[in-house]
C-alpha cells in the first residue's frame, strides 16, 4: 500500500482520525502580490496546463512556479521538494512519492525535519486526492516526531493548479476547508502559503 491507495474513508479508519469540515480555518491573511516572474509564468502556463489537462502539466506549469515564489518570498529559508520519495512507515502504507513538500530547513539535497506543508496535484476532482494528501500529512507528522521536532500543525492542499483545497492536521484531527481557492488571482493563495510555511 502507498499514499495513492488511500481514500479519505480509509485514512480516517487506519489512523483513527476525526475530520472536521467547514469554512476557512486560516485567520485573515494579507494577500501578497506576485512578482513579475510569477505573473509571466502563470500567464504562459495557465492556457497550456488547461489545454493539456494532465496532472504533470498542471504540476509543472502552475503549482511549481507558485511554490518557487513562496520559497523566494521566505528568503529561501525553506526547502521545496517535488516528486521525492517520502517513505516513512511502509508497514502502515505511508510510502511513496509526495507531489510537493515544504520543509523548514534550508537543505535542498535531502528532506530534513520539520516538514510543514504537503501539496498533492490532481487534474480533476479534488475530493479524490484528499485521502492521499491526508496520508502524506500523517507521514510528515510522524517524520517530525521521529526527529524530535514537534510541529503542532501540518498543512496540506490538494490542487489542480487552478483550484486549491486546504487541510490541516493537528494531533488526530483533520480539518478540511470546503472552500476551493481559485487562481487567478494568485495574491490570496500566496499569502496563505507563506503564512502556513511560517507557523510552528
Amino acid at each position: 500500500m502507498s499514499y495513492s491507495d488511500f481514500t479519505l474513508r480509509s485514512v480516517k479508519k487506519t489512523f483513527d482520525l476525526t475530520t472536521v469540515e467547514g469554512r476557512r480555518f486560516l485567520p485573515p491573511i494579507q494577500p501578497i502580490a506576485p512578482s513579475a516572474y510569477l505573473q509571466e509564468a502563470l500567464s504562459e502556463g495557465l492556457p497550456l496546463a488547461i489545454a493539456t489537462g494532465s496532472e504533470k502539466a498542471r504540476s509543472e506549469l502552475l503549482i511549481s512556479p507558485i511554490l518557487v515564489e513562496v520559497r523566494k518570498l521566505l528568503d529561501r529559508k525553506v526547502s521545496l521538494f517535488s516528486g521525492e520519495d517520502f517513505t516513512i512507515a511502509p508497514e502502515l502504507g505511508l510510502s511513496g512519492v509526495c507531489g510537493f513538500l515544504i520543509s523548514r530547513p534550508v537543505e535542498q539535497v535531502i528532506i530534513e525535519a520539520p516538514a510543514v506543508i504537503v501539496i498533492e496535484a490532481k487534474k480533476g476532482d479534488l475530493k479524490q486526492g484528499l485521502g492521499q494528501c491526508a496520508a502524506e500529512m500523517i507521514a510528515a507528522q510522524k517524520f517530525n516526531a521521529a526527529n524530535e521536532i514537534l510541529i503542532p500543525t501540518i498543512y496540506g492542499s490538494v490542487s489542480s493548479g487552478t483550484a486549491w483545497r486546504l487541510m490541516k492536521l493537528e494531533d488526530q484531527t483533520l480539518t478540511i476547508d470546503l472552500n476551493d481557492y481559485a487562481i487567478p488571482p494568485v495574491d490570496q493563495l500566496l499569502g496563505m502559503l507563506v503564512w502556513m510555511a511560517q507557523q510552528g
